[in-house]
């Protein structure tokens, strides 16, 4: 009797196991096995994303400076299309491109009291368009050249002609082939305790509005300094840390070098691009740092494609047109060892394995 009561009870167990889930045990492990067949077979989507980055944009020049040969002079002569004519359309054969507006585009006059103060006309901003470029980075030291109306001024005209914008609390995100990608940027002066914390938490808060690639824009370093200072080098490890994948550096207005970090790309300094805000500078070399991320089923992989474009600022020799041209041959060789050897005054230059040229 015993024996038949135990054998009635496991039955009723198994029994009530089965209705209660739906499944016997070994239903379910078939199900499981069949399940993960379905997700093996099922087609992986891959997406790749090129993004740009180019240095300062100073569209525009101080009041103070001579008119001859000026931004507007050579804006008023040959049009807006003429900054661009020389870009080789490369910030519209990519994704995204992103670069550092260093200046107002206001028609304030009340001017903040330091040496230099930048300033274009509102139209300038269609240069941006022209060039193919999407967003721009406003934390930098002369966006308040204006004062608060020429900020203020600036951000209007960037949003009559739909370029994105972002810097200090503005946070910037667009969606490229169904994928969110942010933009933060900062005056990085030093890695402070204050800016560490706001870098995290800004990161954090594209991270839960779905940003699957985040580029954080600093303004950092000494100017005509080719080697970083060592809170450059903290602060963007810092931020590599905090879920960045990509740093872009600017301020310096010489290039500085590349470095990988635990799988990312820090660019220390891009230098000028179309720089208004001087002449004739010594050094006219610059550089668009160019990365293509790849994705499958919309979350980032860690396969790493980069590609270092050089330019000059100019399209002649003797003084600057801001007319940035992509280079060429010998002059195109020399910028890009130039690149490799300040790279190599920082951590090496390991990251030319992971080089495509276009």
């Amino acid at each position: 009797m015993l024996v038949i009561g135990l054998s009635i009870y496991n039955f009723s167990l198994k029994s009530a196991e089965t209705v209660k889930n739906g499944q016997t045990k070994e239903e379910k492990a078939f199900a499981a096995k069949t399940q993960e067949k379905k997700e093996a077979a099922a087609p992986v989507e891959e997406t790749t994303i090129k993004i740009s980055a180019a240095g300062d944009f100073t569209l525009g020049t101080d009041e103070a400076f001579q008119y001859a040969g000026s931004f507007p002079d050579e804006a008023n002569k040959n049009g807006l299309p003429y900054f661009v004519a020389e870009l080789d359309d490369i910030f519209k054969n990519d994704d995204l491109s992103t670069v550092n507006l260093e200046t107002t585009l206001t028609e304030a006059t009340e001017k903040a009291v330091k040496k230099f103060r930048f300033k274009g006309d509102p139209s300038y901003v269609q240069v941006l368009e022209l060039g193919g470029i999407e967003a721009v980075n406003l934390a930098n030291n002369h966006i308040y050249d204006y004062l608060q109306k020429g900020y203020d001024d600036t951000i209007n005209n960037l949003k009559k002609q739909k370029i994105g914008y972002f810097g200090y609390d503005n946070k910037y995100m667009t969606e490229v082939k169904g994928v969110k990608v942010g933009a933060l940027g900062y005056e990085g002066w030093d890695d402070t305790p204050e800016l560490r914390l706001q870098v995290a938490e800004d990161i954090k808060t594209l991270k839960e509005k779905g940003a699957e690639i985040v580029l954080v824009h600093y303004h950092w370093g000494t100017e005509r300094s080719y080697v970083p200072r060592e809170s450059q080098k903290t602060l963007a490890r810092y931020t590599v840390d905090s879920g960045a994948d990509l740093i872009l550096g600017h301020h310096p207005h010489v290039v500085q070098g590349i470095e990988e970090y635990k799988g990312k790309f820090i660019v220390y300094s891009l230098g000028n691009f179309m720089f208004g805000g001087n002449r004739n500078p010594s050094d006219k070399d610059t550089y668009v740092f160019q990365q293509t991320f790849h994705l499958k089923n919309g979350k980032l992989t860690d396969q790493k494609e980069i590609n270092v474009v050089p330019f000059s600022i100019s399209s002649v020799t003797h003084r600057n047109n801001y007319q940035p041209k992509r280079l060429e041959g010998s002059e195109a060789e020399r910028v890009k060892n130039k690149v490799i050897d300040v790279s190599n005054q920082i951590n090496g230059s390991d990251w030319l394995q992971y080089e495509k040229s276009n």
